[in-house]
């Protein structure tokens, strides 16, 4: 996937075009943001990263700990740009957890929906006992 001259580019052009971010501004932001660390440290959107770097990128919900495979400034279909990275198996299985906890909804805390009018009052006698 290296093409010639691709051994100088930028970590936010990377992130683009192994389609972490929909825009290279939105990759910059984010590592400017501290949301992408190269080997446990911060790092510039001008960082040049090379092959067997381990990046952990946030987004949104999700941590992933990627291993950089391979070197591309140009944005190619998504099955092109999972073969710039590798995810780690320990990020992977996070990253389900994570996923299986929201779709519990509210980690786990669920209710019957709205209180009734006897649970309301019951409420309001409680917190007018309690100030």
């Amino acid at each position: 996937m290296s093409e010639a001259g691709d051994d100088k580019i930028r970590l936010d052009k990377w992130l683009w075009a192994a389609r972490f971010y929909k825009t290279r501004a939105q990759a910059k932001a984010a590592i400017e943001g501290g949301k992408v660390h190269c080997r446990g440290e911060r790092c510039k959107p001008s960082r040049e990263p090379k092959v067997g770097d381990e990046l952990v990128i946030r987004t949104s919900f999700d941590e992933r700990t990627v291993q950089i495979l391979s070197l591309s400034a140009v944005r190619r279909g998504a099955p092109e740009a999972q073969m710039l990275y590798r995810e780690t198996a320990n990020s992977i299985e996070r990253r389900e957890q994570a996923a299986a906890l929201r779709k519990a909804g509210s980690f786990g805390l669920s209710t019957d929906g709205r209180p009734s009018k006897k649970q309301r009052r019951q409420l309001s006698q409680f917190r007018d006992n309690h100030e």
